[in-house]
């Protein structure tokens, strides 16, 4: 395990430095703290040498547009760029996650999977190991699941859009739901489309349940827009109230209480509402609906500076809060079944060589009387028999240790999960339990004062970087002297 970046992931670090000089010197000093922090893992046996913790979150700011197939998420894309980029129609046009980004090119491009999985600058780096996971061969049909277009449109500078395939469409697929899972931790911003031609949400429980109800309980909840899309042809066929109040209802059993309810359909593949009185009230309200949701969009730049800053400073605690703590229990777990193993075989083999020795008479009462007594021949053979005897005891202890490691393997996979704990769990604990290590040490390899006190100024560190943003978006005093220092925006 190494206690440093190779060059491969230095070169990788160094190129997103000398792109946040430019953009953002805030994050170009957060690239600093990750680098304390793989430092720290390495030494742990967290990371390995190819990788790093920067290169684990998008740098880019993040938009991921979610919902039901045919619910008009393509349609609004298109909209936003002023591009007809997406396919639209009301089947399931597309069955890929597609990331969508800016190129001073005018001529859109269409790049695979294996565009998005090998760039760490994109949400998706070796994303293809995580599919394999949840669906044993699937990583390897990476181009199945993602690809990446490319557009001209100045809205996107900065930023990249993810339109995902039709949620219900997919849903028996555990690898897409697990990309799903994936974009929305990672997104700065996700709207979520329903399709307000189909008034009965209940129908769509499955799909509700996972867009909804998985996530009004997560602590970024409020980066979740909720939207209502296409009801100007509902205002043809049905009391448009009426589907509104129907949606807001399923929306509130399943307990949304965060987050913002919209109710918005295309200028521009409108179907004209006859009614005069009820066409003005349903633009105004589209257009104040779609005004926000834009608003928010711009301000994704923004929010990606803190989300990040709360990725460095989450992971500088799991790490000593979580991850440490799991791994010790691991080791006091392996500790106490490399003893029971141990005492279980000492008394075993004390046994039989008390059986051997009753059965060759080397007892006279309670006296022990081996035939080596008193002859010094004997003797030096029973020596060597003890040096063999001692160094098979040390090859069982060691095959103990090493059954005892795997044994506790099962226990910590749950925890890991259980907890959500990011980087190599399993290859610290290995490094921790070494042949060379005593299983008196209570504590994991590598952790000591020397990491804490690294992890504290990682914390102290990101703690300025947000009183840095803060100044630049914040004045509570009012004071109008001099200005916060500058933050170059994306």
């Amino acid at each position: 395990m190494s206690s440093k970046p190779d060059g491969l992931i230095e070169h990788r670090l160094k190129n997103l430095e000398h792109h946040l000089a430019q953009e953002n010197p805030v994050l170009l000093q957060a690239v600093q703290s990750f680098r304390a922090l793989d430092l720290v893992a390495y030494r742990l046996g967290l990371l390995p040498g190819d990788a790093s913790f920067a290169t684990q979150i998008p740098w880019w700011p993040l938009i991921a547009v979610l919902g039901t197939f045919s619910s008009g998420k393509s349609t609004f894309i298109n909209h936003y760029l002023g591009s007809r980029l997406q396919r639209t129609g009301n089947q399931a046009v597309d069955d890929k996650f597609t990331v969508i980004c800016y190129s001073r090119d005018e001529q859109p491009h269409v790049l695979p999977g294996v565009a998005l999985n090998s760039d760490p600058r994109f949400p998706f780096y070796q994303i293809s190991a995580d599919i394999d996971l949840v669906a044993k061969g699937e990583g390897e049909r990476i181009d199945a699941y993602l690809q990446l277009k490319t557009c001209p449109a100045r809205q996107l500078k900065g930023k990249i859009l993810i339109d995902s395939p039709g949620f219900d469409a997919d849903a028996q697929r555990t690898s897409t739901l697990r990309i799903t899972d994936h974009i929305m931790d990672l997104s700065d911003l996700v709207l979520v489309f329903f399709d307000a031609r189909h008034p009965e949400p209940g129908a769509m429980r499955d799909t509700l349940d996972h867009l909804v109800s998985a996530t009004i309980k997560r602590p970024d909840s409020g980066k979740f827009l909720y939207i209502l899309n296409q009801l100007d042809t509902t205002a043809r066929e049905d009391n448009p109230e009426d589907v509104i109040a129907a949606w807001q209802r399923a929306l509130g059993e399943r307990g949304l209480t965060a987050g913002r309810f919209y109710t918005v359909y295309s200028p521009e593949a409108a179907v004209p509402i006859a009614d005069e009185s009820l066409r003005r009230r349903f633009e105004s309200k589209r257009d104040a609906d779609l005004g926000e949701i834009h608003q928010r969009m711009h301000q994704v730049e923004v929010e990606r500076a803190y989300r990040i800053m709360g990725v460095l400073e989450k992971t500088a605690r799991d790490i000593e809060e979580k991850t440490v703590p799991v791994v010790t229990s691991a080791l006091r777990l392996w500790r106490r079944r490399v003893l029971a193993g141990d005492a279980a075989i000492l008394a075993l083999v004390l046994v039989l060589l008390f059986g051997v020795s009753v059965q060759l008479g080397w007892w006279q009462g309670l006296s022990f009387q081996p035939p080596w007594s008193g002859d010094p021949g004997a003797a030096k053979a029973g020596t060597v028999l003890g040096v063999l005897a001692l160094l098979a005891g040390l090859a069982i202890h060691f095959g103990v240790r090493s059954l005892a490691a795997r044994s506790v393997l099962g226990w910590l996979r749950r925890q890991v999960a259980a907890h959500a704990l990011r980087g190599d769990v399993l290859g610290m604990f290995d490094r921790s339990t070494r042949p060379w290590r005593s299983i008196f040490l209570k504590r994991p390899a590598g952790w000591g004062r020397r990491s804490r006190a690294e992890l504290s100024r990682v914390l102290d560190d990101t703690d300025t970087y947000v009183q840095t943003l803060n100044d630049r978006f914040t004045n509570p005093s009012g004071d109008e002297g001099a200005p916060p220092p500058a933050v170059a925006s994306a």
